[in-house]
C-alpha cells in the first residue's frame, strides 16, 4: 500500500503523485500547526486554504479514493506533516511514500531526510504543474552575466506557441508594457470581483479559525473566495468576460476605495492548484483571437503568468538557499506598526494595508510601488519584510514571494533578479492613484514637515547607496540630477530624512 501525501498548496488532480494512484492506496492530507504558524499567516488566508483542501478531500472521495485527512482541531493531530505521516505509517501498512515536491526550499530539505527518518522509501516527484522544469531554466540561465525575464518569456512564448505568428510574436513585438501605463480616469465602471457564498465547509472552517487563530492580522469577515475547481474556473471566467479587455490599460493604476481594479484575483488559485496556468493562458488567448480583448491586455496577463510566474519559479529554485540571506543594502530597521495597524499619515500606505488586512489581498502595484517602494526607501530589514509579505497575501508561498519582495521589491539582491530598484518619489503615486488627494501630506512639497516624505526619502535612498549605485547603466539620470542638486538641497533631504525615520523609530504616528 502507498501513501500519498498531498499539500495544502497541490489541490490538483492532475498532480504528480497521483498520476499513477489506485483504489488501494492511501491518500493523506492534513492541516498543521507548523504550516499554518509559522508564519502567524492571513486569517482569510487560513480559511480558504483549509476550505480549499476539505472541499478537494471531498472530490478525490467521490472518485472512489480513499482519503485520511487530518484536520486541525482534531485531538490527535500530530502538529507536523513529518509526525503526521509517521502516524499513518502506525496505522496503515505503507511500503512507499510519494509526493509532489513542496514549492518551499525549507520543506523540500525536510522531506528529502524523511526516508532515513521513517525507514520508508519516499519518492519526491517533480511538480510538472508549471511550463518550465528546473532544469530548463538552469539551462536558460547557465553562462548569462544578468537573468533578466524578458528573454526568458520570449523563449517561454516560442516553446508554447502563444501569441505567436509562426516564429514571430503576434503584434510584431514580444512586450506591450508601454500601452499599460495609464493612471486612473474619471468615470471607470469598475466590474464587481467574483463571489462565492460560503457553505456549510466553509463555515466550519470559518468558525475553526476564528477560535484557533485569533491573534493572527486580517480580517476573517466578509468571505467570499472561491474553494473549489468549479468556483476558480468562474472566477477565470469572470475575468476574462468583464475585465481582461481593461486590465492591460489600467493593470498599474490606483484607486481609493477600488482595491481589485482590473486585476483577475485568481493568484491564490493557480498557487494551491485549483486553476493551472496553461488553462488561464489559452483562456485570455481566446479572447484575443475572438475580438473580446486587445492585444496589450491580453499580452500583459499572460507575461504575468507564462512569464514573470515561471521566471521567479526559476530564480528561486536557482539561488535557494543562500537568495534568502542576502542584504545588498545592509538594511536593518525594524518594520513599523503601520504595517500591521495602518496607523499612518501616509494615505496611500494607510490604503494599502487596510485593502491587505480586509481582503488578504492587494494588486501588484501596491505591493511594489507603495509598500515595496517605502520600504526600500526605509532600508526595512529584508527577513521581516519577507515574512510580512508571505504571511499577509493569500495567494503568497515562499518560491513566488521571495524572489518577488528580496529581488524585486528590495533589491536585497543585488540585482539578480531586477537590473535596477524599484525606488520612486511621490510624484509617481500621485500620477498613477488618487491616494494623495486624501493625505496628510502635500505631495507637491518636497522638503519639510508638510512635504511627502517619499519625496525626500527618495532621494536620501539614492544619495545614501550612492556607493552601491551609481554606477548602474540605469540610474545615470537620477545621478545626474543628485549632482546638479545645491548643497543647500542635500542638506535639506538628510535633515528632513533624519526627522523621519527618528520619529518612524519612536514608534510615533509618521
Amino acid at each position: 500500500m502507498k501513501l500519498r501525501l498531498i499539500l495544502g498548496d497541490q489541490l490538483s488532480k492532475n498532480l504528480s503523485s497521483l498520476n499513477d494512484v489506485t483504489a488501494d492506496d492511501i491518500i493523506l492530507m492534513c492541516e498543521v500547526r507548523a504550516e499554518a504558524t509559522y508564519v502567524k499567516h492571513h486569517k482569510k488566508k487560513i480559511a480558504f486554504l483549509f476550505s480549499a483542501m476539505r472541499h478537494f478531500a471531498h472530490d478525490l472521495r467521490s472518485d472512489g479514493l480513499t482519503v485520511h485527512y487530518t484536520t486541525y482541531d482534531d485531538p490527535a493531530n500530530a502538529g507536523s506533516l513529518l509526525d503526521e505521516v509517521q502516524r499513518a505509517l502506525d496505522r496503515f501498512d505503507i511500503t512507499e511514500i510519494i509526493v509532489t515536491e513542496p514549492g518551499e526550499y525549507r520543506l523540500l530539505s525536510q522531506m528529502r531526510a524523511w526516508s532515513d527518518t521513517l525507514g520508508v522509501p519516499v519518492d519526491i516527484r517533480p511538480d510538472d504543474r508549471f511550463l518550465a522544469t528546473h532544469t530548463e531554466f538552469e539551462n536558460w540561465a547557465a553562462g548569462r552575466k544578468q537573468l533578466r525575464m524578458e528573454y526568458f518569456y520570449r523563449e517561454m512564448r516560442r516553446k508554447h506557441d502563444i501569441l505567436m505568428d509562426g516564429e514571430k510574436p503576434i503584434g510584431g513585438q514580444w512586450n506591450f508594457d508601454d500601452e499599460n501605463l495609464a493612471p486612473p480616469t474619471q468615470g471607470l465602471n469598475i466590474p464587481d470581483p467574483y463571489e462565492q457564498p460560503a457553505d456549510d465547509i466553509t463555515r466550519e472552517v470559518m468558525a475553526l479559525v476564528d477560535a484557533s487563530f485569533s491573534d493572527h492580522f486580517g480580517d476573517l469577515t466578509p468571505f467570499h473566495y472561491a474553494v473549489t475547481r468549479e468556483g476558480a474556473l468562474d472566477a477565470l471566467d469572470l475575468f476574462i468576460n468583464t475585465r481582461l479587455a481593461q486590465f492591460g490599460t489600467f493593470q498599474d493604476a490606483m484607486i481609493q476605495g477600488q482595491p481589485w481594479m482590473f486585476h483577475s484575483h485568481i493568484a491564490l488559485y493557480l498557487n494551491c492548484g485549483l486553476l493551472t496556468p496553461s488553462e488561464c493562458i489559452r483562456a485570455a488567448e481566446r479572447a484575443y483571437h475572438s475580438g473580446d480583448a486587445p492585444l496589450n491586455a491580453v499580452e500583459g496577463f499572460v507575461r504575468q503568468i507564462l512569464g514573470w510566474r515561471e521566471y521567479v519559479r526559476g530564480v528561486y529554485w536557482l539561488r535557494m538557499p543562500d537568495y534568502r540571506n542576502a542584504n545588498f543594502f545592509e538594511a536593518t530597521r525594524d518594520l513599523p506598526h503601520f504595517y500591521w495597524d495602518a496607523q499612518t499619515r501616509m494615505n496611500c500606505l494607510r490604503q494599502c494595508v487596510t485593502e491587505t488586512r480586509q481582503n488578504a489581498y492587494a494588486h501588484h502595484i501596491q505591493r511594489l510601488m507603495v509598500l515595496g517602494n517605502f520600504a526600500l526607501l526605509a532600508a526595512l530589514d529584508p527577513a521581516q519584510v519577507n515574512d510580512w509579505y508571505l504571511l499577509v497575501y493569500a495567494d503568497a508561498y515562499e518560491w513566488v514571494e521571495l524572489p518577488n519582495v528580496h529581488g524585486m521589491v528590495l533589491f536585497a539582491d543585488g540585482g539578480v533578479l531586477a537590473s535596477k530598484p524599484y525606488a520612486a518619489s511621490g510624484a509617481y503615486i500621485k500620477r498613477m492613484s488618487n491616494y494623495c488627494d486624501g493625505c496628510s501630506y502635500n505631495v507637491g512639497q518636497k522638503n519639510g514637515p508638510k512635504a511627502c516624505p517619499f519625496n525626500y526619502l527618495y532621494w536620501d535612498f539614492i544619495d545614501r547607496n550612492a556607493d552601491k549605485l551609481r554606477g548602474n547603466p540605469r540610474m545615470g539620470l537620477a545621478y545626474n540630477s543628485l549632482d546638479r542638486m545645491t548643497d543647500q538641497k542635500r542638506k535639506a533631504i538628510r535633515d528632513d530624512s533624519v526627522r523621519f525615520f527618528k520619529a518612524l523609530d519612536n514608534g510615533e504616528n509618521v
